[in-house]
């Protein structure tokens, strides 16, 4: 089970409001687009000190592209970024570089992220160096620390990536992210392309670290299990929008939304005595190019009525600290 989630008696790290991110694709003869993928469409969420929150949600659901978002590397369409109070979604790129060193992010494939022309060490020390931060002999002690922190070795210093396993290369990632010694790190399914031995690894060296550290995390999996271990809140994504929000024991204990339902009873249970029914939706989910009006899941919702398709949902509070999105939410629980 998670830790005890921190105390939200204080104003929250990281604050998301009506975010949104599309993607124009398609075109007229001058070039100009007629359609846009509605990546992250309206969402709300926030982050404590000191908390990991989990987003979880299928394949496309906009995950990534809101981490992406939340760090800057994909441009909001509209919305707000308030990182310590700072909105930071349209700052410009002098004004947001004493920012990059407080948000960091661990991406999902260390392979592609990590310069194979450059050793561990170069990699490590090019942001220390890019932001000024001491001179050459304490990027080089700072270095030393970062590869003791993720449990490698000094021999390591000067190797390329191939050189290392899945695993070990991961650990380089996630040195690299803490550098700077930022206050949020943004996880894009940091687990997801190794063995499942080395995953639990990875997974207690970032719980670790951040009792260590005092981090917060923006935790991005598609692995349920893991998220149930490691986060103090979830929330789950579909076509864009948080269906349901919630503290992790109180989510996986009375889930509400159908979605969630639907997705949390794939979740294997380990105690072969224990009988489970699979939920298995109708249909695949619709085009981020074009949404159902109205609800988003109205399409494969087995509680669907007309008044879905005709009324947007807001997110309501049902119990304290969870949250929920659905018009039809005290007929169905």
């Amino acid at each position: 089970m998670p830790r005890s989630a921190p105390s939200h008696n204080m104003p929250p790290l990281l604050e998301v409001r009506g975010l949104r991110c599309h993607f124009p694709v398609g075109g007229d003869f001058l070039g100009r687009a007629t359609q846009s993928v509605k990546a992250v469409d309206g969402v709300d969420v926030s982050i404590f000190k000191g908390e990991a929150l989990g987003l979880v949600g299928e394949s496309g659901c906009g995950k990534t592209t809101m981490g992406r978002n939340v760090v800057r590397l994909d441009e909001p369409t509209e919305g707000e970024i308030l990182f310590e109070g700072t909105n930071i979604a349209n700052l410009r790129e002098h004004e947001l570089r004493r920012f990059r060193r407080e948000i960091q992010i661990i991406f999902q494939n260390p392979m592609s992220s990590l310069n194979p022309r450059m050793t561990v060490g170069n990699m490590l020390m090019e942001p220390l160096r890019l932001h000024r931060i001491g001179d050459r002999a304490a990027c080089q002690r700072r270095v030393q620390e970062l590869l003791d922190l993720v449990g490698l070795k000094s021999e390591h210093h000067d190797r390329y990536p191939h050189e290392f396993s899945g695993g070990q290369r991961q650990r380089i990632g996630i040195a690299r992210a803490l550098a700077l010694n930022p206050k949020l790190v943004v996880c894009d399914e940091p687990v997801s392309a190794l063995d499942v031995s080395i995953q639990s690894q990875i997974i207690n060296l970032l719980m670790d670290l951040q009792d260590e550290l005092g981090l917060s995390y923006l935790f991005i999996s598609h692995d349920l299990s893991i998220v149930e271990h490691m986060c103090d809140r979830v929330a789950v994504m579909y076509l864009g929008r948080i269906v349901e929000i919630a503290p992790t024991e109180d989510l996986y204990r009375r889930r509400l939304h159908p979605y969630t339902n639907a997705l949390l009873s794939a979740v294997p249970v380990p105690d072969p005595t224990i009988e489970s029914e699979e939920i298995i939706l109708e249909g695949g989910v619709p085009s981020p190019i074009d949404p159902p009006p109205g609800c988003h899941f109205s399409t494969r919702c087995p509680f669907v009525t007309e008044a879905c398709s005709a009324q947007t949902p807001e997110l309501v509070e049902r119990h304290p600290g969870h949250w929920v999105r659905c018009i039809r939410i005290d007929e169905i629980t």
